[in-house]
């Protein structure tokens, strides 16, 4: 099969790449299309010595299911379209992960392209059943394509109560950003985006997401103590936006005698969030409550996969989608 492959600090393209060998419990997958995230940029700097297929953003037709007990459960997914789940738990007894429950933070799992499983930038993959979820017949490919993300940005909202009446701030306007800046205004409250682009920012006022220019911000006064916010959603990955994001929001104390620079004296509380809930997402996308389209910025076909990785490493780029 054809494949994009990163070994030895290098990304090649393969015609003749093995075909995955799937066991028990899991689904061969023909890929349709695969999406370049900014993680399998990071892999391509040395992220996580991950050596391999590349690609964890797909959207695929089953083909086979491996195992009688997977096929009887999971049979009617043949020859559908699915989007997957990333992270392959291990589910032995011994594993307190699993055992709660909590199997994306289990401790021998695999990640679809970003640890010890080969990835989505190929004609095939394997995940086991349980991860798959089909894709309604009104989602396009390049949609289903967004899940992944998307679904970590409601991830968010399984997390951190929202009120309607909060005051909220997405900091940065790339693809992260601008996918959670259409998550959070589901909830009602007031969001504004914070970016450097204003072609950028520009996306997000279509969803009526008010906006602001990082270099604006200081004019307006915006981090004044009344100007703070309940939340920051910081989508940047630079130390200099989580300090900022420190700036942005409140005390959870009305008044603090301290200038806000310590999480313990005004409680602030930081929270991560990755591989998120996918059915919230698929529904959000079904419903037209989400649109991707917009942060689409080149489509490329396969055989020209690394041109794409090098298109999507330049500035200002959003989502690089690749055809199967």
């Amino acid at each position: 099969m054809r494949a994009l492959v990163y070994t030895n600090n290098s990304l090649s393209f393969e015609q003749n790449h093995p075909n995955p060998a799937p066991i028990e419990g899991e689904a061969l997958i023909r890929v349709l299309q695969a999406g370049i995230c900014n993680t399998d940029l990071e892999i391509v700097r040395g992220y996580m010595d991950f050596q391999g297929i590349l690609g964890h953003e797909f959207v695929g037709i089953v083909e086979e299911i491996y195992g009688h007990q997977a096929q009887e459960r999971y049979g009617h997914l043949i020859g559908r379209r699915i989007v997957g789940e990333i992270n392959a738990a291990c589910h032995r007894p011994d594993c307190p992960a699993c055992q709660n429950n909590m199997l994306t933070h289990c401790p021998n799992r695999t990640t679809l392209g970003i640890v010890k499983r080969n990835g989505a930038f190929a004609d095939y993959l394997t995940l086991p059943v349980e991860n798959l979820h089909p894709v309604p017949d009104n989602i396009t490919d390049e949609e289903a394509v967004f899940v992944e993300p998307l679904a970590a940005n409601f991830e968010i909202l399984e997390q951190v109560y929202i009120h309607p009446t909060d005051r909220a701030i997405i900091l940065g306007d790339g693809k992260m950003g601008q996918l959670a800046a259409q998550v959070l205004a589901l909830t009602g409250c007031e969001v504004t985006m914070l970016g450097k682009h204003e072609e950028k920012l520009a996306l997000a006022a279509r969803h009526g997401i008010s906006t602001l220019l990082l270099k604006a911000m200081v004019e307006t006064q915006f981090i004044a103590p009344t100007s703070r916010v309940d939340l920051v959603v910081e989508c940047t990955g630079s130390p200099q936006g989580l300090e900022l994001a420190m700036r942005l929001v409140r005390p959870r104390a009305d008044k603090s005698t301290v200038h806000l620079v310590s999480i313990v004296i005004d409680e602030i509380r930081i929270q991560g969030s990755r591989c998120g809930p996918f059915a919230p997402a698929l529904r959000a996308l079904s419903t037209l409550r989400v649109d991707v389209r917009p942060l689409i910025s080149a489509r490329y076909t396969f055989d020209n996969a690394i041109e794409a990785f090098e298109f999507a490493s330049k500035s200002g780029v959003l989502k690089v989608l690749v055809r199967l």
